[in-house]
């Protein structure tokens, strides 16, 4: 059973950090690209990121500079490192998941066809 479990979520100041991770079970990445979007209060979702099975990132301009994302094969787990956190980046934050192929640098542009539970991710002073 295709699985994916996010946790980093929580409290932090403007300019601090979190990491958030995607865990994934019943698939690999090698075949699945993963994409991390956010939802705030009274907002549609939005993408924020996303890494394709090659390993190809892919960033909203909201947040290019400030969060990275990546892939660790072996322990089958997607990162979000964030950083210089706004305000305005808070919101739940899901990952996503879609098959793709082995290794290839797209996948990031089609819906997503499985949802982890969600994060809480709130930056205030």
């Amino acid at each position: 059973q295709l699985q994916l479990v996010e946790s980093g979520g929580g409290l932090v100041q403007p300019g601090g950090s979190l990491r958030l991770s995607c865990a994934a079970s019943g698939f690999t990445l090698d075949y699945y690209a993963v994409g991390w979007f956010r939802q705030a209060p009274g907002k549609e979702r939005e993408g924020v990121s996303c890494i394709s099975s090659g390993g190809v990132p892919n960033y909203a301009d909201s947040v290019k500079g400030r969060f990275t994302i990546s892939s660790d094969y072996a322990k089958n787990t997607v990162y979000l490192q964030m950083n210089s956190l706004k305000p305005e980046d808070t919101a739940v934050y899901y990952c996503a998941t879609r098959k793709t192929g082995y290794r290839t640098g797209f996948g990031c542009e089609a819906q997503f066809d499985y949802w982890g539970q969600g994060t809480q991710v709130t930056v205030t002073p």
